[in-house]
C-alpha cells in the first residue's frame, strides 16, 4: 500500500490495482492545425501538462502501474459520431474534414494520434472512444476488470470535458479516482480551476486531487 497526500484527504492504494489513465493527449488538441485550434482555441495553454505528464508515465512504467491510454476519434465514414457533435458551432473545420494532419479527429489519421512525447508503448492499451468520457462505447471497463484495478489516476485533456466526465463515469462505477491537477489542462484555465474544486468538493464526491511530485513520491517511497 501507499498514501498520496491529496485532498480533500490523503488516499492510500495498492499501486498493484491502480492505472495511469491518460486522456486524449492528441496532436488534433494540443498542436497547431488540429480540431482544438479550428475551435478558435489557444492550443499552447494545453502545453502545461505534457511535462508532468511525461515524469508520471515514467515513474507509472518503473514501478510497474498499468498505463491506459485514450484517444478520442471516429470511423473514417463517420457512423459514430452523431450529426448534432458534428454540427454544432461554427469550426474553420469540422469533424472529418481534412486539415494540415489528416482529416479531423479521424482514426488512423496523424491528427488523431498521440503526442510523442507520451506516446504509448507496446503492451500499453489504446482506447478509441467516440465521446467525451472513456467508458461510452469503449472496452475500458473490461481492461480494467481483467486487470482487477480498482483506483484510476487520471490525467490529460480537457480537464473540464474529456476527464471530467471519465472520472464521473468511473465514479459511477466504483472506482476511486486520483487527479494530479497539473497533469491536466483546458484552453480556459478558469475552467480549469473550478473543474478540480468541483472533483474534490462534498469530501470528494468524485474523487482526490493532487499533483503529480505527491504520486511519484508515494511510488518512490
Amino acid at each position: 500500500m501507499i498514501t498520496v497526500d491529496a485532498e480533500p484527504a490523503p488516499i492510500a492504494f495498492n499501486p498493484r490495482r491502480a492505472a495511469v489513465v491518460i486522456i486524449d493527449m492528441q496532436r488534433d488538441f494540443l498542436q497547431p492545425g488540429g480540431f482544438g485550434e479550428s475551435l478558435g482555441n489557444d492550443v499552447s495553454l494545453l502545453a502545461r501538462a505534457i511535462e508532468p505528464c511525461r515524469a508520471l508515465l515514467e515513474a507509472a512504467r518503473r514501478t510497474g502501474l498499468a498505463v491506459i491510454h485514450t484517444r478520442e476519434g471516429h470511423r473514417p465514414d463517420l457512423s459514430d459520431a452523431p450529426p448534432a457533435k458534428i454540427e454544432r458551432g461554427a469550426p474553420s473545420q469540422r469533424i472529418g474534414d481534412a486539415g494540415p494532419m489528416g482529416r479531423i479527429l479521424v482514426r488512423g489519421e496523424p491528427g488523431q494520434d498521440i503526442i510523442p512525447e507520451l506516446y504509448p508503448r507496446v503492451g500499453e492499451p489504446v482506447i478509441d472512444k467516440p465521446g467525451k468520457g472513456a467508458f461510452y462505447a469503449t472496452d475500458l471497463q473490461a481492461v480494467l476488470l481483467h486487470r482487477h484495478v480498482d483506483v484510476l489516476i487520471v490525467c490529460g485533456v480537457t480537464t473540464e470535458v474529456c476527464v471530467h466526465t471519465t472520472v464521473r463515469e468511473a465514479n459511477d462505477r466504483g472506482y476511486r479516482c486520483l487527479v494530479p491537477g497539473d497533469c491536466c489542462a483546458s484552453y480556459f484555465p478558469e475552467f480549469h480551476e473550478v473543474a478540480l474544486r468541483m472533483i474534490k468538493a462534498q469530501g470528494g464526491i468524485f474523487g482526490w486531487v493532487t499533483d503529480s511530485e505527491k504520486i511519484i513520491a508515494a511510488l518512490g517511497a
